[in-house]
């Protein structure tokens, strides 16, 4: 088992340091991130916690996984690896010229 873990759910209000409190009771924490907007900066309800261990993590996922949190249902799992992303869209080109003004 991994011992990243998914958590889901959380309240907006919540902050990195809280939400490595809540796991720091069922194991020691490396690390724990809270996912942000990149435009806003508000917490998009999800976040990362990565414990020391694999059955740290273990006993975090069996503990935690649908518990309340301010009024919000925690989901707590095992990370999935991020999926390989494709380069997406446009052209590539320098000659691209759609979209503003008329240049010609």
């Amino acid at each position: 088992m991994s011992n990243k873990l998914y958590v889901g759910g959380l309240p907006y209000s919540v902050t990195e340091g809280r939400l490595q409190e809540i796991f720091e009771a069922h194991g020691t924490v490396e690390s724990a991130r809270v996912i942000s907007d990149k435009f806003t900066g508000q917490s998009r309800g999800f976040g990362f916690v990565e414990m020391s261990s694999g059955g740290e993590a273990q006993a975090a996922i069996q503990a935690l996984n649908g518990t309340q949190l301010d009024g919000r249902t925690l989901v707590v799992n095992e990370a999935k690896p991020m999926a390989k992303r494709d380069g997406g869209g446009g052209s590539g080109g320098r000659g691209n010229r759609s979209g503003g003004r008329n240049r010609w």
